[in-house]
C-alpha cells in the first residue's frame, strides 16, 4: 500500500492550512501547564436542559494501555500489535475528600500543551453501588483529536450510571499527526481502524477481565462518535463502506491501480472489519454520530444503511463545512431503523462536539479552528449534547421508557410555528432557553 501524503486539494474537508503564524512558539516539553476550568459558570438548574444536570454518582477515572493484537498497519505494511490508550470514567462513592480532582493533559494540533480541570477523581475505588451492572459507552474522537476531547460528556454519563471508555485512536491524535508538514499522515489508518478500534474496546470491556468487571454490564452498550469517530460508528452498527476507484485514489493519493484496488479490498468492510453480509454485535443498543464524515463522499452503501436497526441519533450543524450537512442528512435519510433521529444546530459548523478551546489554542487559527464555533457557545453545545446523549442512552440502552419521551419532539425548538404563533417548548427545555435547533425522526411503519 502506497503511503504517500494525501493532496490538500483532495481533502478540502479538513479545513486547515499548513501555514503557521510566525509567532507560534514550540512547546517546552518540560513545562507543566496549569489546569484550566473550562466551565466556570453553570446555568441555574431551572435554565438547564433537564437531562444535562449532574447525576447522583461521584465519578472516578483511570487511564489504561490496551493492545489489539495482530492488526494490519498500513504505514509499515505489516501485521503488528496495535496499542491504544483508553480513558475510563465510572460511577463510584469512594472519592476521598483530600484527593484532588483529575486533570486532563493533552496538546493542540500544533503541539502546544494544555491541562484541563475535570470533576472526576483519579483512580477512585470501583464499588458495586446498586447491585445492578452499569452499561458501557464508547467515545470516539475525530481526525485529529484525543480521548478527552469530550470529557464533559464522559463525566456526565458516568455520573448517571455508565462506564465510559474513550480511546486515543493511534495514528490519529494531535500528538501523532504533524499538521504542518504531514497533515494527512494518519488518515488512511483512520479510515481503516476507526470501527475496528470501537469494537475492540467493547470486546475488551465485555469479554475480558478488567478493573471494572465487577460493575460493568457485559450485554448492553452505547457508542458515540464525532467526525471520523462518527464515520466509524456508522460502520460499527452495520453501514458498509463502498469505496470505489475514484474515492480510493483520492484518499490514498495514488494513481496506481494496484494500490487503489488494494485499498478498496482493505476498506470495504462492515461492522468493524467484516465482509458483507456482516453481523453487528447485538450488544450495541444505541449509537450517536456527531458530525459524521463520509456521507458527503457516499462512502456507505444505501442498502446496508437501510438494514441498520440499532437506534441512531445523528447530530449536525447545518453549515458543517467538513462533513457536509447534505451528506449527514443523507446518512439519516438512508438509515432504516425506526428509532432514528437527527438533531440540527442551525448556524453551526463542524465543531459541535469538542470541549471549549483551551487558552493556548487562541494563539493561532489552526488550533482555535479545532474548537471554535462562530455563532454558538461551545459550552451551550456541550450542555445540549449532554441532555440528548443521556436521553438516547437511558431510552435505548437502559430501556427507561420515560426517557424516550425526550426524543419525541416537534420539528423546531424556537417555540413558534412558521406563522409566528407560539408553540410549547421542547420537553426537557425551559421556556426561552432552546432556540436554533430542529429535530427529525423516522415515523414508525405500519
Amino acid at each position: 500500500m502506497d503511503n504517500k501524503t494525501l493532496s490538500c486539494a483532495a481533502l478540502l474537508w479538513l479545513s486547515t492550512t499548513s501555514a503557521v503564524m510566525a509567532d507560534t512558539q514550540k512547546p517546552n516539553p518540560n513545562a507543566t501547564p496549569q489546569p484550566e476550568q473550562l466551565y466556570p459558570t453553570l446555568l441555574p438548574k431551572e435554565a438547564l436542559p433537564e437531562l444535562a444536570q449532574v447525576g447522583q454518582y461521584p465519578v472516578g477515572v483511570k487511564t489504561l494501555q490496551l493492545v489489539n493484537k495482530k492488526q494490519f498497519n498500513p504505514n509499515t505494511q505489516t501485521v503488528e500489535d496495535r496499542k491504544l490508550t483508553v480513558e475510563v470514567w465510572y460511577p463510584t462513592n469512594k472519592t476521598p475528600a483530600n484527593t484532588p480532582k483529575a486533570t486532563y493533559v493533552n496538546e493542540t494540533r500544533l503541539g502546544l500543551p494544555f491541562a484541563l480541570q475535570g470533576n472526576a477523581t483519579r483512580d477512585a475505588q470501583v464499588v458495586n453501588l446498586t447491585g445492578q451492572p452499569f452499561p458501557l459507552v464508547v467515545l470516539s474522537h475525530g481526525y485529529t483529536g484525543y480521548r478527552t476531547i469530550m470529557f464533559y460528556l464522559a463525566e456526565h454519563l458516568a455520573s448517571h450510571g455508565y462506564v465510559v471508555a474513550a480511546l486515543d485512536h493511534t495514528d490519529s491524535t494531535n500528538a501523532e499527526v504533524d499538521m504542518v508538514n504531514a497533515p494527512f499522515s494518519g488518515f488512511f489508518s483512520t479510515l481503516l481502524n476507526r470501527s475496528r478500534d470501537q469494537q475492540f474496546t467493547l470486546d475488551h470491556f465485555s469479554g475480558t477481565e478488567n478493573f471494572v468487571s465487577s460493575i460493568i454490564d457485559t450485554q448492553r452498550a452505547g457508542l458515540i462518535g464525532y467526525s471520523m469517530g462518527g464515520y466509524g460508528a456508522v460502520n460499527t452498527v452495520g453501514g458498509c463502506y463502498q469505496f470505489n476507484q475514484q474515492t480510493a485514489a483520492t484518499f490514498t493519493g495514488s494513481q496506481d491501480l494496484n494500490v487503489i484496488n488494494g485499498a478498496i479490498e482493505l476498506l470495504n468492510t462492515c461492522a468493524a472489519g467484516q465482509k458483507a453480509p456482516a453481523k453487528v454485535d447485538p450488544k450495541w443498543k444505541a449509537m450517536i454520530a456527531m458530525a459524521p464524515w463520509g456521507g458527503n463522499y457516499q462512502l456507505f452503501s444505501a442498502e446496508s444503511l437501510a438494514k441498520i436497526t440499532t437506534p441512531t441519533l445523528y447530530v449536525s450543524g447545518d453549515l458543517d463545512d467538513i462533513s457536509g450537512y447534505k451528506g449527514i442528512q443523507s446518512l439519516y435519510q438512508h438509515t432504516g431503523g425506526q428509532s432514528t433521529y437527527m438533531l440540527t444546530y442551525h448556524n453551526a459548523r463542524h465543531n459541535i462536539a469538542p470541549h471549549p478551546a483551551p487558552q493556548i489554542a487562541y494563539k493561532n487559527e489552526i488550533d482555535l479552528g479545532h474548537y471554535f464555533e462562530p455563532a454558538w457557545s461551545n459550552t451551550q453545545l456541550n450542555t445540549i449534547n449532554k441532555h440528548f446523549a443521556l436521553a438516547m442512552m437511558d431510552c435505548h440502552v437502559k430501556n427507561q421508557q420515560d426517557k424516550c419521551e425526550f426524543l419525541q419532539l416537534a420539528g423546531q425548538s424556537n417555540e413558534q410555528d412558521t406563522q409566528g404563533n407560539p408553540t410549547p417548548a421542547w420537553k426537557g427545555f425551559a421556556h426561552r432557553y432552546a432556540t436554533g435547533m430542529s429535530w427529525d425522526m423516522k415515523t414508525p411503519k405500519n
